[in-house]
């Protein structure tokens, strides 16, 4: 089933430790007039004579708004505007960051133990299996970046394909984003980008030689390719727009275009997407892609509408795709709680949640579709249906069971869901199907034993293991997993998964990390991480909150952590944080607060709201000013998730979050490292920024804010790993520090 690109763009945000200047102030909304004007605080000088023992301090310069009668001061909002004032002060916070971490005892060891266990074996990610060839994304050891890699079957050698690192140049480094293979696996279209920016630039490269052809298309961020032959393809662009455009319209508006190999792209027709048919109102905001399935005389149409996982669908038949004038047939809607589709002959098969917060998946047919009396092909059960596709024999279809998830085979024709059962203990972490070939591809993990890949014939009825992820020699031995639950404010059960050395004492010394993410109904799942060792070995815990926001029991336990419920995601991970503390696995002084992204909500509003309750926090590229979230490049998209201002309830929900307005004079915070990279295209560096300002002059205590920036990445996708060794050994560092471990 084609995944939605938004809810890619999502669940890339979770991952822990593998992860533009705004316009001015605008009046607040129901205030009906503009901030008083900016009064200066502080000396002209961003960088206001920082002593050698601390970091620069920032200039106050207070714009004050008003929001449906309450004023809100915000004193550094002169940070969501590129200055030299700016520029120098996060310099100098990163050069103060990267002097107090480097002088830490240990850092140097736990680096090297970190790209040791890193590099014990090749990573291996995104494996795909078109024409009878496998590719797959590799990071061999010792080697900085993922490259492209095809196989002409399973059990064949491999051959490099696309090498991202011979783009290098000025400091520069580039990464592979995505990949679509041609249906016959001859072609691959290849999104790569520079410093982790995410803006992908397509190439085309020829499977039997490497050779890459002409045709080079930018402005391809999650372009959504879809061949549509073995000499054209379709794609989302993203509009041209000056250097100086707002960074909420950079990715506003986009269209889907035709692409024929050899023709100028500049002149490529438009065939769906904002103002392209008169009759189909594509929101600014919307996500618009168009697929056509291997095989099938349709194609479909799909718009995502910002961060909801609800989706538009419309269908066309693909011999009558004609730029504008295409005859698009809408078959649903968001109302419809649709997620996901699957087309075989004229049956099309819908994933959704409508009248089942687990979901099910529903037939009907394409000539002639009938949503309420659509067959119910695999109906609402306990576990959640997180994803489906359609391979040559049958439906695959992924359940999350209790935080595990597991692989079903269901025949087109509906009837009992078969599990297919792996070799070994894990959950299903991800799998592939095609529509040409028989069966299915699929990943298993587990916290504490090596990702493996497996392959399920359905003519042999079993699953075997493939050698295409060797196991890793790292071997979590004495590391145990506990799935415990813990009570939150209103009584709820909150899942909370528990890793750590079998022998760590019941007395409250132990560091112990918590992290967690909760939105978007994305869940935290199983997975293995040879470089956490490196913190396990020494002690420390690794605890994983299962939050509302997430989706680990479907659709309800989403809404009840977004919009106006949004609380209940902070609510449980303090709950999930007492846990640890009253069984006694560690004890404030060393339990440490974690998130990443969305997940800086969670963490941010947990120590302002219980700063006793945390001797650290990490907030990585998080979102921690909620009033400002629709400045940042992605915050037009993310009001359905959080809310927006321009209502009152809107602004009360973003209030009720904002972590960076609920920081106090004078308040005991505990030692908080913030991190950003600075071509982060999804949150903005100063939302990063003004939250280490707040921080760092408000607290009361001798704990250490330290923002620590990295010039050559965004939000985590397309770093190297050197980029991610050296914040994870930094983040191991500061946390052992404030436990007081040696």
């Amino acid at each position: 089933m084609p995944r939605p690109l938004a809810s890619f763009a999502v669940v890339v945000l979770v991952a822990a430790c593998s992860s533009s200047p705004a316009p001015p102030p605008a009046p607040g909304p129901g205030a009906g007039a503009p901030p008083a004007p900016p009064r200066p605080a502080a000396p002209a000088s961003s960088v206001a004579s920082a002593s050698e023992a601390g970091p620069p301090v920032a200039r106050v310069l207070e714009v004050r708004d008003r929001y449906f009668g309450a004023e809100i001061v915000d004193p550094y909002r002169w940070m969501e505007t590129d200055s030299p004032d700016y520029a120098a002060w996060m310099k100098g916070q990163a050069d103060h960051t990267r002097r107090t971490l480097d002088a830490r005892p240990g850092r140097a060891e736990l680096l090297a133990r970190v790209q040791q266990l890193d590099n014990a074996a090749p990573r291996v990610t995104n494996v795909q299996r078109w024409g009878g060839k496998i590719f797959s994304l590799e990071a061999e050891p010792g080697k900085d970046n993922y490259k492209l890699y095809v196989r002409s079957g399973l059990g064949a050698a491999k051959r490099l394909l696309v090498d991202p690192e011979a783009l290098t140049r000025d400091g520069k480094h580039f990464s592979i984003d995505y990949y679509v293979p041609s249906e016959d696996g001859r072609l691959v279209a290849v999104g790569i980008s520079p410093s982790g920016s995410e803006m992908s630039v397509i190439h085309v490269i020829e499977t039997a030689t490497g050779k890459e052809l002409p045709d080079v298309i930018d402005r391809a961020r999650y372009a959504g390719v879809s061949w549509l032959d073995g000499r054209s393809f379709l794609y989302k662009r993203d509009r041209a727009l000056p250097p100086d455009a707002p960074a909420t319209e950079r990715f506003t508006k986009a269209r889907v275009h035709l692409h024929v190999l050899g023709a100028d792209p500049e002149k490529d027709e438009p065939v769906f997407g904002y103002g392209v048919a008169p009759d189909i109102a594509v929101p600014e905001e919307g996500f618009p892609t168009v697929q056509a399935p291997p095989g099938s005389p349709y194609v479909f149409a799909m718009i995502e509408h910002g961060v909801q996982p609800e989706i538009s669908l419309y269908v066309a038949p693909r011999r009558a795709l004609s730029g504008a004038k295409t005859p698009w047939r809408k078959l649903v809607e968001p109302k419809d709680g649709v997620v996901g589709y699957e087309v075989r002959g004229d049956d099309l098969f819908l994933l959704g949640h409508h009248g089942a917060p687990r979901r099910k998946i529903v037939r009907t047919s394409l000539t002639r579709p009938d949503l309420g009396g659509a067959a119910a092909i695999v109906p609402e059960g306990e576990a959640v249906i997180t994803w489906f596709g359609a391979a040559k024999d049958a439906l695959y279809v992924r359940k999350l069971d209790g935080g595990v998830g597991r692989l079903f085979r269901v025949p087109f024709a509906g009837g009992a869901a078969v599990p297919v059962e792996p070799l070994v203990e894990g959950s299903v972490r991800g799998f592939f199907v095609e529509p040409r070939t028989p069966g299915a591809l699929f990943r298993l993990d587990s916290w504490t034993a090596s990702t493996r890949l497996f392959t399920f014939d359905p003519a042999k009825k079993k699953a075997e293991l493939t050698d295409v992820i060797p196991p890793s020699p790292v071997v979590f031995e004495g590391i145990v997993s506990t799935e415990v639950k813990a009570k939150s404010a209103d009584g709820t059960m909150v899942p909370l998964s528990i890793v750590h050395r079998r022998d760590v004492p019941r007395d409250g010394s132990s560091p112990a990390y918590l992290n967690g993410y909760g939105a978007y109904g994305s869940s935290y799942e199983p997975s293995f991480e040879p470089m956490l060792l490196a913190w396990l070995e020494r002690g420390g815990i690794a605890a994983y909150c299962h939050p509302r926001g997430g989706g680990e029991y479907g659709e309800d336990w989403h809404r009840a952590g977004k919009l106006g419920t949004k609380t209940n995601t902070i609510d449980d991970f303090l709950a999930c944080a007492r846990y640890l503390v009253d069984e006694k696995l560690t004890s404030p002084p060393r339990l440490a607060g974690q998130g990443t992204s969305a997940g800086g909500i969670m963490v941010g509003g947990a120590i302002v709201r219980r700063p006793d309750l945390f001797g650290a926090a990490v907030i990585r590229v998080g979102m921690v000013n909620a009033l400002r979230f629709e400045q940042i490049p992605i915050g037009p998209f993310n009001t359905g998730e959080f809310g927006a201002v321009a209502t009152r309830e809107g602004f009360e929900m973003l209030l009720a979050i904002d972590a960076y307005h609920k920081v106090k004079e004078g308040g005991a915070y505990p030692a908080v490292l913030l991190t950003t990279g600075i071509t982060d295209p999804r949150v903005s560096p100063w939302q990063m920024a003004k939250m280490a300002a707040r921080l760092q002059a408000a607290t009361a205590s001798d704990r250490p804010v330290l923002l620590r920036v990295d010039y050559g990445s965004g939000h985590g996708q397309g770093s190297t790993k050197t980029q991610r060794e050296e914040e994870l050994a930094d983040i191991f560092t500061f946390l052992l520090w404030q436990a007081g471990a040696r």
